[in-house]
């Protein structure tokens, strides 16, 4: 198989080739381009036909987001993997809607880094714990939703439905499998399903719908 091209963006030269060091070496991994801010990474991703962006999320000239934007403006099918020195939520409330496939801090172990990295490349995603556990409890803390389930759900199936309202948790197939007594192949089928009927291009985005919308499906334990 073809080596993961990656692009990696941040305006400091010494954290890219600390990036570029880390990934050397792995077989599977190739670094593509490098870029100082978010627009020529957008750029260079198209140049290359990237499959990953590493991407600083604060950059002068042009931010992390800008690059993510017009990345999934151009529906190439790159994905994009944030990093930053921080867990702030609304960095990651911003990359997530932009369509970010994950968000790690720079103080994630090389190993984790990689995973990422593999994990976006092949359609899934990847968040640093900190940040996990950061959304998870911004989302059992809110108001109850109003009752019922919201407009934009109502095509899915009560199955369905259940498997939605795990989805904030950032829990992988076999976990949710799991919590539901589900195979992991049929919760992979129900996430796609969904994704097919909410027009959504990737898990993340059906997180960011369940944190919008508010949905807790009825049932339901949500406490942390």
């Amino acid at each position: 198989m073809s080596p993961i091209k990656v692009v990696l963006a941040d305006d400091q030269d010494l954290i890219r080739a600390g990036l570029a060091a880390i990934l050397g070496p792995a077989p599977d991994i190739d670094v593509a381009a490098e870029a100082a801010n978010g627009l020529d990474a957008a750029e260079a991703a198209a140049a290359n036909a990237a499959d990953v962006v590493l991407m600083d999320i604060q950059m002068p000239g042009s931010s992390g987001i800008d690059g993510l934007e017009q990345i999934a403006a151009s529906g190439s099918g790159t994905r994009v993997l944030m990093l930053s020195m921080f867990d702030l939520d609304e960095y990651v409330y911003a990359a997530l809607r932009a369509g970010a496939s994950g968000f790690l801090l720079k103080t994630t172990p090389a190993a984790r880094l990689l995973e990422g990295i593999r994990a976006c490349h092949a359609g899934g995603s990847l968040f640093a714990p900190e940040i996990t556990r950061r959304l998870v409890e911004s989302f059992v803390s809110r108001p109850p939703a109003p009752a019922g389930i919201p407009a934009v759900l109502t095509g899915l199936t009560g199955r369905e439905l259940e498997v939605f309202d795990q989805l904030p948790g950032g829990l992988s197939n076999a976990e949710i499998g799991a919590a539901l007594y589900l195979g992991e192949t049929t919760v992979k089928t129900h996430v796609t399903r969904i994704l097919a009927k909410l027009g959504l291009r990737d898990r993340v985005q059906g997180v960011v719908l369940a944190y919008e919308c508010g949905f807790r499906y009825p049932g339901r334990n949500h406490s942390p």
